[in-house]
């Protein structure tokens, strides 16, 4: 699987047709499954328990936070709103369209459908990118609706097991899953920071054990909520948006913070192609399943199986475009009075907005837990019907997906928002304001102390060092310039000295900020990234 993700990347660009990267995975899955018979079969705990907490914890980690709290009314509505609304009427349509299959097993069917995939999405509109306000709206609304998604399914599961449902118990069941999920998450992560925290201060560390832990800590918070009956996805992303606060206290070392940076970055492009892969891997076993199971609709034609997962995904995506448009209209209305908006909505952000409803391996995994047997012995029924059709629902999505985004984002502004540029400009001058006091501080201290340094060379390394400070000021955020010819030996030393002050002046002065909320994480991890970076050159 690891070979066919470094493959899929080279073969994305030799291809002469323009093809998504998630497509040419499952593509490649499925020619190892299919041909040389070597597929992986997937077992939904092992799945749930290696690929979701990483990559949840790191998206909750990276996610904007301002963009989660500005637009939380529109993240909740699609991520808990549209569950429900998809659940209700894709189960309806399911029913009515396949009557072999009962109620609450198409109820099942559409829960597992409904939560999205923002990774499929942003690979997808990779060419053409997203507008990042919606893209942080997609991103939020994925984070939450895996969970919905999952607990509306286990309740269809349970309805369909039992033949009955009670609207309060599920209720109660819901709230705690919620609810302990968060806290889990939050507690265990502040947690492991304290007792790392203290750890550090007494016996110090090894380089590589801040990474470790902070690789291990979304497993943890994940085992945790489960073992206390609660969402271990709700767990993981809480841990990963306590995270990234606990980062603001500044306390990691500059090269821990990069070396980090890097081996989450290659554990998100790992796993994401396995899960895609891992999925191409298991079509040709369903696609077998499927012709077998084709008399459970109560047809012995296979066409009519793609009919059905034709009929379902355009459904999804028209339940999908009601919502947003109707969530749109409700959004301009209540903020009438707003003379920047427009008065009527966007029918390309609704549109977008319908077409990023792409599903993933998630719902493939979620699928495949469906018991076997009923509880008096007897099949489940329509079981192999559901999973095609719920595979088939992914890879049409990702179709459709792949055609329509690129059409309708092409032209759409990609800019910057004046906002963030706005908060670059202030943590710029602030950074550079308190790092030529701490040089200058820095300054008197070097010439208390080394007494026999020459005055003119500290002088001039002060002077240096300041300049660069003070032409970013002028001119509003220019990059350090840190090239220079060849220095002697006792003005390097000093000059190195009083730049490294000075990073650490930016960095406290950013962090400050951010902590403050006068500036967005987003902004102060971008920038602190960059004073890491060169502060690493120096050392």
């Amino acid at each position: 699987m690891l070979l066919a993700v470094l493959a899929s990347g080279y073969l994305v660009r030799a291809l002469p047709v323009a093809l998504p990267l998630p497509i040419v995975q499952i593509a490649l899955g499925g020619v190892i499954a299919g041909v040389f018979h070597h597929g992986v079969a997937l077992q939904p705990e092992v799945f749930f328990l290696l690929f979701l907490p990483p990559l949840l914890f790191l998206d909750g980690w990276r996610i904007p936070k301002d963009g989660l709290m500005r637009d939380r009314r529109a993240i909740l509505q699609l991520a808990f709103g549209l569950v429900i609304f998809t659940v209700v009427g894709a189960g309806y349509l399911i029913h009515w369209l396949i009557p072999a299959v009962p109620l609450a097993v198409a109820f099942a069917l559409a829960a597992i459908i409904s939560p999205t995939d923002p990774v499929a999405v942003s690979l997808i509109a990779g060419s053409t990118p997203i507008p990042r306000r919606l893209m942080h709206v997609l991103e939020g609304e994925s984070l939450l609706n895996d969970a919905s998604g999952l607990v509306c399914f286990q309740f269809a599961v349970v309805a369909a097991l039992t033949g009955s449902f009670s609207l309060n118990q599920a209720a109660v069941t819901f709230a705690w899953l919620v609810a302990i999920g968060l806290l889990s998450g939050v507690a265990f992560t502040l947690g492991v920071a304290l007792v790392q925290q203290w750890l550090t201060r007494r016996f110090g560390a090894e380089g590589g054990s801040p990474i470790l832990v902070n690789l291990l800590t979304p497993f943890g918070a994940y085992l945790l909520a489960e073992q206390l009956g609660a969402s271990g996805i709700l767990a993981a992303v809480a841990a990963g948006v306590t995270m990234s606060y606990v980062e603001l206290s500044g306390r990691s070392m500059a090269e821990t913070r990069i070396e980090r940076n890097a081996v989450w970055d290659t554990i998100q492009f790992t796993l994401n192609g396995i899960m895609f892969v891992l999925l191409g891997e298991q079509l040709p076993s369903i696609l077998r399943d499927a012709v077998a199971a084709v008399g459970e609709s109560g047809h012995f034609n296979s066409w009519w199986l793609l009919l059905y997962a034709v009929v379902i995904a355009c459904g999804l995506a028209a339940l999908r475009c009601v919502w947003v448009w109707i969530s749109l209209r409700v959004y301009l209305w209540h903020h009438r009075a707003d003379p920047k908006l427009p008065r009527s909505g966007s029918w390309r952000v609704v549109a977008v907005t319908s077409l990023a409803g792409v599903r993933g391996a998630v719902t493939l995994a979620g699928v495949l837990t469906l018991p076997l047997l009923m509880p008096d012995g007897s099949h489940f029924p329509a079981r192999g019907l559901v999973i095609f059709l719920a595979a088939a629902v992914i890879l049409l999505s990702l179709a459709a997906g792949s055609v329509g985004l690129p059409l309708l984002l092409r032209g759409m502004a990609q800019q910057l928002e004046p906002a963030a540029e706005l908060e670059a400009d202030r943590a710029q001058t602030a950074a550079a304001e308190a790092a030529i006091q701490s040089v200058q501080r820095e300054s008197d201290t070097i010439r208390r102390v080394g007494s026999h340094l020459d005055a003119d060379v500290c002088a001039a390394a002060e002077n240096r060092v300041i300049a660069a400070y003070q032409d970013r000021l002028n001119a509003h955020g220019k990059d350090v310039d840190e090239t220079g010819a060849a220095r002697l030996r006792q003005a390097d030393l000093v000059e190195r000295k009083l730049r490294l002050a000075g990073f650490q002046a930016e960095r406290e002065a950013i962090l400050r900020l951010a902590r403050a909320r006068q500036i967005s994480d987003e902004t102060s991890r971008r920038m602190v990234r960059r004073i890491d970076l060169l502060e690493t050159l120096y050392r």
